[in-house]
């Protein structure tokens, strides 16, 4: 089973208001969907990866029989959620490094669906029936409920101003719609956050063995890649290394774009196969469709990439 999306608001003011509405904070981590209907837990990805061995701190959910629950993997630093105290965790295969890592700095499952009980189908009840639902469970150790808030723009402003990234606004009456992008969930942020693939690379001027920038792209509705810009911001530390060896076996003559990239960002670019994937935070994108001041948060493979829009 694929999680359900939410549509994007073009602004924070086209986020819905009313009474039919609920409110909650868009955490910034890894979408789960914790599945006990086998009879043993498995943790799977919005791409359908099973994680079940990257987080043994939440082995406790074995326990909800039949359950199936949809929520966000979170890692704190600084007191609140932080995507690249994450990025540790997100590709980790090995259970002996999984469990020290989780004895270190546990994460924790932020959940606010159940698809599934004790094998019942809740996916064609209502938000306020499932969420009833969840509020009766018994949550183990690191899982704890998403809360829910009645006020959209109190609750902006306050995510707004502990650094959150953004609100999700769910209609009381929608039922779950696996794998699909709903207008029943709308969602705002205060910086827009993508994935996108790396199509190449250009190196630090300064340390020509090290990456000091990436040229992303997204798919259009024919198959071809659109350049979304250079992204350098953010590649500093561990990530930089860990794209090196992603990256460098993908090499290729030519470039992958279906369009001319410019020659201000292609000027000594290392071409590639487009299929490492990336998480971008950036501004706004621009007429050209280029993302303004991008900043790259890490690598993902839980994730799928985001079409391109035309603006």
């Amino acid at each position: 089973m694929q999680p359900m999306l939410a549509t994007r608001a073009a602004t924070p003011a086209d986020l819905p208001r009313g009474p039919e509405w609920a409110y909650e904070v868009k955490w910034d981590g890894v979408r789960l969907l914790a599945d006990t209907t086998s009879g043993r837990l498995r943790l799977v990805t919005r791409n359908g990866r099973d994680a079940t061995v990257a987080y043994p701190e939440l082995a406790g959910l074995s326990r909800l029989e039949g359950a199936v629950l949809d929520g966000e993997v979170v890692a704190m630093a600084g007191g609140i959620p932080s995507f690249e105290a994450l990025a540790e965790r997100m590709h980790v295969r090995d259970a002996a490094r999984a469990r020290a890592l989780a004895d270190r700095a546990p994460v924790t499952l932020l959940v606010f669906d159940v698809l599934s009980l004790y094998g019942v189908d809740l996916t064609r009840r209502s938000f306020d029936e499932r969420r009833a639902t969840l509020e009766r469970l018994e949550l183990p150790v690191n899982v704890q409920l998403s809360p829910v808030y009645p006020d959209a723009d109190e609750l902006w402003d306050v995510t707004l101003q502990h650094g959150l990234e953004g609100v999700l606004a769910k209609r009381r009456t929608s039922v779950y719609q696996p794998g699909r992008r709903s207008a029943d969930w709308i969602k705002a942020a205060h910086r827009t956050t993508r994935t996108a693939l790396v199509g190449g690379w250009r190196v630090e001027t300064t340390a020509r063995d090290r990456i000091g920038s990436l040229l992303l792209g997204a798919p259009d509705a024919d198959g071809a890649l659109r350049f979304l810009g250079r992204a350098g911001s953010g590649l500093g530390g561990p990530l930089a290394g860990r794209l090196a060896p992603l990256l460098e076996p993908l090499e290729r003559p030519s470039s992958p774009f279906g369009e001319v990239v410019p020659a201000v960002d292609a000027r000594g670019a290392h071409w590639c196969e487009p299929t490492v994937l990336v998480d971008i935070t950036y501004l706004t994108r621009m007429r050209s469709g280029r993302m303004r001041q991008p900043v790259v948060r890490g690598v993902r493979d839980d994730a799928v990439v985001d079409p391109w829009e035309d603006l």
